[in-house]
């Protein structure tokens, strides 16, 4: 942290490793995910300490105060030190992590309709359907047309 008053919002974002890039920082920025004193910011605004930036990571919303500003990107622990989350924003990311948690998984659901490639004895008993006339109806028939 240096005696730097204010820097671009990009920067900052960058530098506090919010976003790997500065350009994936404007791009964000640009679609409208991150607000300074709940307005919306330009990647070129300004900020300064004591600043509450809104951003959103992925589906995760935080809320930050800037607490410092540095010129250049540092190691973690550093850009931990340019901010504070606030409580609320902890909290609301506490109570996403446990609704994802306590959510069913997606692929649990096509496990249960289909437990992967057909055995041999599955392969062979859907030939004999298949072949077997009386089955379905259709026989070998494989086009809709009616019979005359």
């Amino acid at each position: 942290m240096s005696d730097i008053e204010s820097m671009r919002l990009d920067k900052w974002l960058w530098c506090a490793r919010f976003y790997k890039t500065r350009s994936l920082a404007v791009e964000e920025i640009g679609k409208g995910r991150v607000t300074v004193n709940k307005a919306n910011a330009k990647a070129s605004r300004e900020v300064r300490v004591g600043d509450t930036i809104q951003l959103r990571q992925g589906n995760i919303p935080r809320e930050v105060v800037v607490r410092g500003l540095s010129g250049m990107r540092g190691p973690a622990p550093v850009a931990q030190q340019l901010y504070e989350e606030t409580s609320q924003s902890l909290a609301l990311r506490a109570e996403l992590a446990e609704q994802r948690r306590l959510a069913p998984e997606p692929s649990d659901a096509l496990a249960a309709q289909h437990t992967g490639r057909p055995t041999k004895r599955d392969r062979r008993e859907m030939d004999r359907l298949r072949k077997d006339p009386g089955n379905s109806g259709w026989g070998d028939r494989w086009s809709a047309s009616i019979d005359d």
